[in-house]
């Protein structure tokens, strides 16, 4: 365990909590989904041990095991703390691989401070292109109605709010995004380590992210992305629908690999695990 602090912004002394696993490959950064911890990625962590990479997790800002400041929740900090745990590491030849919300950090890492570093990146379930469903976004598959439902949900309760939404996390939907029956694809143990992560979240970092993921527009950081990549995503996710987000993901990266996994949540990496670390593993050794 390391705790990297990153020096900017309104907080300069914030503390990330890091796992680094050494092994003697290729150093493989994860970075989780919300509202999670870097704990998140158990099911991964040993297989990609197993293969022989270096596997560093860390807890977002806010989440976790690290700092909780009041600010700072903008995609432009999140990738600073994100460039300042690769530095003090001295990272390279790096994938990240994003989880999620964690995809759009990527996104913003690359096209904030280039891709130097990087060996290859993972958008796996990932918030790009853009969540939000404007005029101008017509495919975003987050309606403003459904947006202010999950924010005010999670302001009046959070106990209800986690026990839904990780319902949701984890069932397959068809169709996706919708409040029709699905089946939850692990079990319940699983889901309820999935809301102890939760509950480990800071409200108010929650309530941020939460906005900063759904109202985010990636669409001019993506072309900025100029190593290979790989699109991992669940057939049937009802949180960040493939048609959405994935699809397009992979369509605005030219040459990107696309790995949809049938029949699978939002929370693939836990739900469909080995396939989710072949498909991973594989790229990797590319």
């Amino acid at each position: 365990m390391t705790e990297i602090t990153a020096h900017h912004g309104l907080f300069k002394n914030t503390d990330l909590h890091v796992d680094d696993t050494a092994g003697p490959g290729r150093a493989v950064l994860l970075i989780h989904g919300w509202p999670l911890s870097g704990e998140s990625w158990s099911a991964q962590v040993p297989a990609l041990q197993g293969a022989g990479y270096r596997v560093i997790t860390y807890d977002r800002r806010g989440f976790g095991r690290s700092d909780k400041p009041a600010r700072g929740y903008s995609y432009d900090t999140l990738a600073e703390d994100l460039n300042a745990l690769i530095t003090e590491l001295d990272l390279t030849d790096l994938t990240l691989v994003g989880f999620s919300m964690g995809g759009g950090e990527v996104a913003r890492y690359c096209s904030i401070y280039g891709t130097d570093r990087l060996h290859s990146v993972v958008f796996a379930s990932a918030v790009t292109p853009y969540m939000l469903h404007t005029d101008d976004n017509p495919d975003g598959p987050l309606s403003k109605a459904k947006a202010a439902k999950l924010t005010a949900g999670l302001t009046k309760d959070e106990d209800s709010f986690y026990d839904q939404f990780t319902t949701e996390f984890f069932t397959s939907f068809s169709p996706p995004m919708t409040d029709e029956q699905g089946t939850l694809m692990v079990s319940e143990q699983q889901r309820q380590e999935a809301i102890v992560l939760c509950k480990q979240a800071d409200k108010k970092a929650a309530l941020a992210c939460l906005t900063a993921f759904g109202t985010t527009d990636f669409r001019d950081d993506l072309p900025k992305v100029n190593v290979p990549a790989l699109i991992l995503h669940g057939e049937l996710d009802g949180t960040v629908p493939f048609e959405g987000s994935g699809q397009r993901t992979h369509a605005a990266l030219p040459g990107s690999e696309l790995n949809v996994i049938a029949g699978a949540p939002h929370g693939v990496n836990v739900s469909h695990a080995a396939e989710f670390n072949t498909a991973l593993i594989t790229f990797l050794a590319k």
